[in-house]
């Protein structure tokens, strides 16, 4: 019986030496486990650098035109495909046509105005010529009339006549003579030039083409390739103001740009230190979250968000709080993806590879 409690007394001391021995090696196996865990993470750290503030972006046009007037036509309709130079939208012409006639007349009238200042012209110059050979008849005369009335031949009275008359016909040679030069400077220094290249007729023609530039604005194109939005809030019949005539923006069509689609990551600074344009990047579509669209870092903004806020903080203050700030990081998309479904203001994970490995000498003093 003493030999049976014996044995089993041996057994439960081996037993708990055992367990203690595992205790032991499973302790510090896990102390190994975690701090070859913790430093293989801190080794591969550091290497991705992403964020959830990311968005889609597209070319993107409120379409309008610089010119009011009635809208006559809408050519298309809400999310309908459009190419450059397709019609979107016409305004009635009628009041531009009005205006190009009027412009016209008005160029036409100026080219017959031009070639008859040249026609006076040339007349006043016949009657300075003619007045010259008054002048000179008159000073002739005063001449032998003072002759005379040094001799006694004449009453004193015909000279006194005589040059009234002279002085008279040189008033009028030099009136004409001035008449001459404001008529030669409205025809811009000389005659004989081509009619194109006199003032008003240039003031005339810009008026002329100004008039035909509205005409060929009421009828409104795509500037690019894209997708018709908001239409609904153009029909015919309405009012358009051109946002030069109201002073403020107005719009008329949306247009989005099917080409060219892009994506802007709002990136904490501090997760900028290794990243630089050229770097792969993952990127995730909350619409789409089992496909990975591929893209790379075309360029980082110079500055951050709140460089370009209306009411920017005031650090100076005294009542200063750090607060980790943002800048726009643009990832342009591979070439060779279909970013068909993709749409403008979609939201995105961006996850870009810096390509950065930490050393185990970083953990060095």
């Amino acid at each position: 019986m003493d030999a049976m409690v014996q044995e089993s007394r041996a057994a439960l001391m081996e037993t708990g030496a055992t367990r203690r021995l595992w205790r032991r090696i499973l302790m510090l196996g896990g102390t190994i486990i975690v701090v070859a865990g913790g430093v293989g993470f801190w080794l591969t750290g550091g290497r991705y650098a992403g964020t959830d503030d990311a968005y889609i972006e597209a070319n993107k046009l409120l379409v309008s035109t610089d010119v009011s007037g009635l809208v006559q036509d809408v050519d298309v309709k809400e999310g309908q495909k459009v190419h450059r130079g397709d019609v979107l939208f016409r305004l009635d012409p009628l009041p531009f046509r009005i205006a190009l006639q009027q412009a016209q007349s008005h160029l036409d009238e100026e080219v017959e105005t031009i070639h008859s200042m040249e026609e006076d012209y040339t007349r006043m110059l016949r009657d300075i010529e003619a007045q010259k050979a008054q002048v000179d008849l008159a000073l002739t005369s005063y001449n032998r009339q003072l002759a005379l009335v040094r001799i006694g031949g004449t009453a004193q009275q015909n000279v006194d006549q005589a040059k009234a008359t002279m002085d008279t016909a040189q008033s009028q040679s030099q009136s004409l003579a001035q008449q001459a030069a404001v008529q030669l400077a409205k025809l811009g220094g000389r005659i004989g030039i081509p009619v194109e290249q006199h003032p008003e007729y240039l003031q005339a023609r810009a008026a002329r083409d100004e008039a035909q530039r509205q005409l060929d604005h009421t009828v409104v194109r795509a500037p690019f390739d894209g997708t018709v939005t908001q239409v609904s809030s153009l029909q015919p019949g309405a009012m358009l103001v051109s946002s030069m005539a109201a002073f403020m923006p107005t719009s008329a069509v949306g247009l989005v740009g099917d080409e060219g689609k892009w994506v802007e990551a709002n990136v904490k600074e501090t997760d900028l230190t290794y990243v630089h344009p050229g770097q792969p990047v993952s990127v995730t579509i909350d619409s789409f979250p089992d496909r990975i669209w591929r893209g790379t870092v075309t360029a980082i903004a110079p500055a951050t968000g709140a460089q370009f806020s209306v009411l920017p903080s005031e650090n100076s203050s005294g009542n200063w709080v750090k607060v980790v700030q943002r800048l726009t990081v643009r990832i342009g998309f591979d070439q060779s993806q279909d970013i068909s479904p993709l749409r403008a203001g979609m939201s995105v994970t961006a996850e870009i590879d810096t390509g950065h490995r930490r050393k185990l000498t970083d953990l060095l003093p």
